[in-house]
């Protein structure tokens, strides 16, 4: 994809002074967060994994980096009259949160159906929020308007050189930390993140592969580079890089600086945002989770190299976290729901429990269905759900289940 001649060319908009000014810039006012080799991502996938926790910022994303960038290259009169955002996620906290330590008044917009959480710790960085529209985009375009109408400076999620430069003081502090990396494995949503690493990298003096990362329901900057027409709509995990548009100038920079994008699944984005928690105990969002979704489901791509992984955002509702680990267990075999036919007769229950007994799994709930079964009135389904050692274990369950002379099925996921 990428002609990396081009990486020098002065028709991009950002170069790597201009991202090391900004580093100079906000240093003093981000966390240096770690960048961590992982032992056991790295005997999992074949790769040598570093891990950049940009979770650890102060409102658990790297968005603060560009947002911060932006701010601080105000003029006097910008800052009085403040700044203005469209953003529901970590773009919104970045400049509430840094707007109001700098004395800046800030106002982001939102679409009404933003969850509550989001409004209140927005609000709780000082911000003035506006719930407008059902739509980013509705909200978007109130932005704009409230942009023109009371003279703010509007602060774009990623289209613009000062975000882009910010974005990629992420990459200069890898680099630092972890000279060795020749694979960078970015997520993209807008493409500010991935524009800014990308600039770092073609300027390292070093053969450094740039790989973007996007949702299968969300592939529009992949949409762009490879001329494809595949839809961008659905509830992605990753709502966090789920952007219908990419911008005009990520886009150019992409398209000059970008090997390759790949595509991962909302499993492979489930299956990463659990391993990083059992694994190194940290917890990220979907999108954050992208850059170990795909060496999950590339591992052959990624063998023998050194790869930089940016956990880019760790705001992820804890309803949800628990579904996703529960998940999780399911597809392992260590969490199971076992359909099981039964005789409607005393000791029926009593004999099926003695084998998971036997069988050593524990029993968490079980589910009677007497009247909604397709099955002869004394005829009764009993949904089992237990917890096995692993799927070996659970398949030993199975088969002692049947042995014993019962009908199983297992309740699959999707």
């Amino acid at each position: 994809m990428a002609t990396h001649a081009t990486a020098s060319a002065p028709a991009l908009p950002v170069s790597i002074e201009d991202i090391r000014a900004a580093h100079m810039r906000i240093a003093d006012a981000i966390v240096r967060t770690p960048t961590l080799v992982s032992k056991t991502l790295s005997e999992m996938t074949g790769a040598k994994v570093y891990l950049k926790f940009e979770n650890l910022q102060f409102t658990a994303a790297y968005k603060e980096r560009g947002a911060l960038n932006t701010l601080l290259q105000l003029d006097e009169a910008a800052r009085a009259k403040g700044v203005i955002a469209a953003s529901a996620g970590n773009h919104a906290q970045g400049v509430a949160y840094h707007a109001h330590r700098l004395g800046i008044p800030s106002t982001i917009v939102m679409p009404r159906n933003t969850p509550t959480v989001k409004v209140t710790q927005t609000e709780g960085h000082g911000a003035t929020v506006i719930l407008e529209g059902d739509t980013f985009d509705a909200a978007y375009a109130h932005a704009r308007e409230l942009e023109a109408e009371r003279g703010y400076t509007f602060v774009h999620p990623f289209d613009d050189p000062r975000i882009i430069a910010g974005q990629g003081t992420t990459a200069i502090e890898m680099l630092e930390d972890a000279p060795y990396i020749d694979t960078f494995v970015t997520p993209i949503g807008g493409g500010g993140l991935i524009s800014g690493m990308a600039t770092v990298a073609r300027a390292s003096g070093r053969d450094i592969e740039v790989i973007g990362v996007q949702a299968e329901l969300f592939p529009s900057m992949y949409n762009r580079i490879n001329g494809t027409n595949m839809a961008c709509a659905g509830d992605t995990l990753a709502e966090g890089i789920a952007v219908k548009a990419p911008g005009q100038i990520t886009g150019r920079m992409v398209e000059a600086l970008v090997d390759d994008i790949v595509l991962v699944s909302e499993r492979s984005l489930e299956e990463a945002v659990s391993l990083l928690l059992q694994i190194e105990k940290t917890v990220v969002e979907g999108a954050g989770s992208a850059g170990l979704a795909a060496l999950l489901a590339y591992p052959e791509r990624f063998k023998g190299k050194t790869v930089g992984i940016v956990l880019c955002g760790g705001n992820i509702d804890t309803r949800l976290l628990a579904n996703v680990l529960l998940r999780d267990l399911a597809r392992s075999g260590r969490l199971a729901r076992l359909r099981i036919r039964l005789q409607d007769q005393p000791g029926a229950l009593y004999n099926v429990a003695r084998i998971f007994d036997q069988q050593r799994a524990n029993i968490i709930e079980v589910y009677h269905q007497r009247v909604f079964t397709t099955l002869p009135a004394k005829g009764l389904i009993t949904d089992i759900e237990c917890e096995t050692r692993d799927a070996k274990h659970l398949d030993r369950l199975i088969e002692a289940l049947r042995t014993g002379g019962y009908e199983v099925s297992q309740v699959e996921l999707a």
